[in-house]
């Protein structure tokens, strides 16, 4: 199968979410970051075993292809609150009455773009 399309996805969350910061639209920006994050590992994960687990938990996929990737460990270990904020956004952006600021966002970003360049160097 071809899982390249994650890739592109993944890549094009990233660029909305930015877009979205810029606009001043911080829980749809979240939530974009937490999209891309999730298939940037799925992408990393099924190029590496041809296949991932159907979970949304960036902590779970991560857990997973630290294994493949010590990298992605040392960015869990040094960003583990951001990559709660990141996993919460998927339900909390969506479902609930929950405001995501500037900072916190930025930071997530910020994250996002240390897993997506680490996922690309452990290919």
């Amino acid at each position: 199968m071809e899982f390249r399309f994650l890739k592109k996805n993944a890549d094009e969350f990233l660029s909305n979410a930015l877009h979205l910061l810029e606009r001043g639209v911080y829980n749809l920006s979240a939530f974009s970051i937490e999209q891309a994050v999730q298939l940037y590992l799925k992408y990393f994960l099924a190029m590496k075993v041809g296949e991932f687990p159907k979970t949304h938990s960036i902590k779970r996929l991560i857990a997973v292809c630290h294994q493949f990737c010590p990298e992605l460990k040392e960015i869990f270990d040094e960003d583990i609150n951001i990559i709660g904020e990141i996993e919460t956004a998927y339900i909390s952006s969506r479902y609930y009455p929950i405001e995501f600021t500037e900072k916190e966002v930025e930071n997530m970003l910020k994250t996002a773009k240390r897993i997506r360049e680490a996922v690309m160097r452990c290919l």
